[in-house]
């Protein structure tokens, strides 16, 4: 899958990191959680509101271009996507797990949003109504960070113990890669052990990519002391180089597994759009 180790050389030094996708949006089967960024989003000749007729061009940093894109920023996309709404939008797409760049068109609405808050409110009373928020046009939770540094910070997941937390949780030995917790992605290799001490006797909700089945799942754990074996979650954990996910060998149709909707919310810069 895809044709090269190497980073592209257009890629930004920001870009939007992909970390929720709600099922039946306009991005559900479009775009795969935690593996793709928006680098560069494609401004129609005609854009209602727009001054110019003409396509901008995604200026990447180091003096590289991809000619009819604009440069990504939260704002532009959310500006573009607003005065484009039941029209057709175009996306370039870095993931992370392929290393290789993608082109692809959705159509932002809002109506899939409505229904769903409409099921989601009926028949729950409420004590005072709410100014509802406005709706996602994509279904899709955004940050903004770097995408040359994507997949640094997973934990390859390597001997698990029999009667463990982690077999307990469905755990793969050194198939599996946690990349994400329900609180957002993990940027430093004491910060996961941290989030275990931090929910001994308590559900953890992980992200969990397995490399050989090519798909992301969600795993939930329950650290504690009283399992009967050593460490909290009785598994062998790896980090640094040697533990990054291998890039999948067989080329398939899509960049991954687009799994179902997770309606969470995590901390931080994170974006609806």
């Amino acid at each position: 899958m895809g044709q090269s180790s190497s980073l592209p050389s257009s890629l930004p030094d920001l870009a939007l990191h992909v970390l929720r996708v709600a099922d039946h949006s306009p991005a559900s089967g479009h775009l795969e959680p935690f593996f793709d960024y928006l680098v560069g989003v494609e401004v129609p000749t005609s854009t209602p509101g727009s001054a110019s007729a003409a396509p901008a061009s995604l200026q990447a940093d180091g003096g590289g271009s991809v000619e009819g894109f604009a440069e990504l920023s939260p704002a532009e996309l959310g500006r573009i996507l607003e005065v484009n709404e039941g029209r057709k939008v175009g996306l370039k797409v870095y993931n992370a797990k392929s290393q290789r760049l993608r082109d692809i068109a959705l159509t932002p609405s809002r109506a899939w949003s409505e229904a769903a808050q409409q099921q989601e409110q009926h028949g729950v009373p409420q004590s005072s109504p709410s100014p509802p928020s406005k709706p996602s046009l994509l279904g899709i939770s955004l940050r903004a960070c770097n995408p040359a540094h994507a997949l640094e910070s997973v934990y390859h997941v390597l001997d698990v113990l029999e009667g463990s937390p982690a077999e307990m949780a469905g755990l793969v030995p050194w198939g599996d890669f946690v990349l994400a917790w329900s609180g957002g992605p993990l940027h430093s290799e004491n910060e996961f052990y941290n989030l275990i001490e931090a929910h001994v006797d308590k559900p953890l909700r992980l992200f969990v990519y397995n490399s050989d089945l090519d798909n992301l799942r969600e795993v939930v754990l329950y650290p504690t002391r009283q399992w009967g074996g050593e460490g909290l979650i009785g598994c062998g954990i790896g980090y640094g180089l040697l533990h990054r996910i291998p890039r999948p060998a067989t080329p398939s149709g899509a960049d991954g597994y687009f799994g179902p909707d997770v309606h969470r919310s995590a901390p931080g810069a994170e974006t609806t759009a």
